[in-house]
């Protein structure tokens, strides 16, 4: 079934001679949920049972997922942008594969924008932000254009680095005494509605719902058998995690205050006063952030960068890293005036997010088991 035919390997012949390991596929997915997700209010629409709002994310990930994985293993050499001309035919299938560019980029913008924010909020309050985001889109700029391995082998010691970071963020905050688990309690106070609301209009779509971007990565892994049980593990534990954080935040803070508070991780962190000597430990959760929104960037970029070439039977993707990222960065000033109305953009994607994560999905999903029907009574 993951056999290369030959039709398929010319189809094939723009795509980046790269191969990536399970692993580095795994450490990609995992540090692209986390994202900028680590540290805002995620799924707080819910108050106090945030988590539980995670957790259904969780699981609506994983029906996504069992959608992605159909079309993957029908065309498991090929990107999304290649098999929906498959699907649809070559010129709606084109349009389909053109926003779904579009899509790409929009994002790895906002994600500009929300980590040029945050540095100016904690650290660099005096930086314009345009420098901000010029030296960001710079560095992806650089690594995008060394490949995909490079951005792979990358993320297997970034992956390490951040497991630490959290071990080490977890047990301060937990020595502080500030950690008070009542705060959870009473669990569902206000009934299914809030965590229903927080489900469908937050934590479904984000992040689990933007894992649709690595169907533009599948063909790079060099055992395709295992894309299952890779995007499945790094969903789940990447889904935990974020739980657990969301779960942290209200232990320390209370959800009044995480619901008031535009970035609660650092809120949380910046409790930590251990012997009045270890303290002010923003500089982790701002490393970390700079780590996860540095791939997430990175990999919607990428993929954007690789539909383009597929679109438009370019050579290769070098030869547009500098011209789309000057663009990314022109995006990620005008997407919003300030960072309120960012933030609120950010809140108001459901309905953006929501064609893209399911509805084209799944309607491919459908016409391509009409007609692979047609062809089995054809034959």
């Amino acid at each position: 079934m993951f056999g290369l035919n030959h039709r398929e390997m010319r189809d094939s012949s723009t795509m980046e001679k790269a191969k990536i390991s399970a692993i580095q596929l795994f450490a990609l997915m995992v540090i692209f949920d986390f994202g900028t997700t680590l540290v805002i209010k995620y799924g707080i629409e819910a108050k106090k049972d945030a988590w539980l709002a995670v957790l259904f994310g969780m699981f609506f990930g994983m029906v996504l997922f069992s959608i992605y994985f159909l079309l993957s293993r029908q065309y498991p050499n090929l990107p999304l942008t290649r098999y929906a001309r498959k699907i649809f035919g070559k010129y709606l299938g084109w349009i389909i594969g053109l926003l779904y560019v579009l899509y790409f980029l929009w994002f790895a913008a906002h994600n500009i924008r929300s980590f040029g924010e945050l540095l100016l909020s904690s650290t660099l309050s005096e930086t314009p932000l345009l420098a901000i985001n010029i030296l960001f889109v710079l560095a992806i700029c650089y690594v995008l254009y060394l490949g995909i391995e490079v951005l792979a082998r990358t993320a297997e010691v970034f992956i390490v680095i951040l497991i630490l970071f959290g071990l080490i963020g977890n047990l301060f905050v937990f020595f502080s005494g500030n950690v008070d688990f009542n705060n959870l309690r009473p669990i569902l106070e206000n009934g299914w509605k809030p965590i229903l609301k927080a489900f469908l209009l937050d934590t479904g779509p984000f992040p689990f719902g933007q894992m649709v971007v690595f169907t533009m990565l599948l063909p790079y892994l060099n055992r395709l058998e295992q894309v299952k049980k890779v995007w499945l593990l790094a969903l789940i534990l990447s889904g935990l995690a974020l739980c657990w954080t969301a779960s942290l935040n209200i232990a320390v803070l209370g959800s009044e205050e995480v619901e008031r508070s535009t970035f609660p991780l650092l809120s949380t962190i910046g409790k930590v006063n251990l012997f009045e000597f270890i303290q002010r430990l923003d500089a982790i959760v701002v490393f970390t952030l700079l780590i996860t929104v540095f791939f997430k960037v990175s990999i919607f970029f990428y993929c954007a960068l690789i539909g383009i070439v597929d679109l438009f039977k370019l050579k290769n993707h070098q030869q547009i890293i500098f011209p789309i990222g000057i663009i990314l960065i022109f995006f990620s000033m005008m997407i919003a005036t300030n960072f309120s109305e960012h933030i609120e953009e950010g809140l108001n994607s459901y309905y953006f997010n929501m064609p893209f994560m399911l509805i084209i999905p799944l309607f491919m999903l459908v016409v391509l088991m009409i007609l692979n029907g047609f062809k089995k009574k054809a034959n």
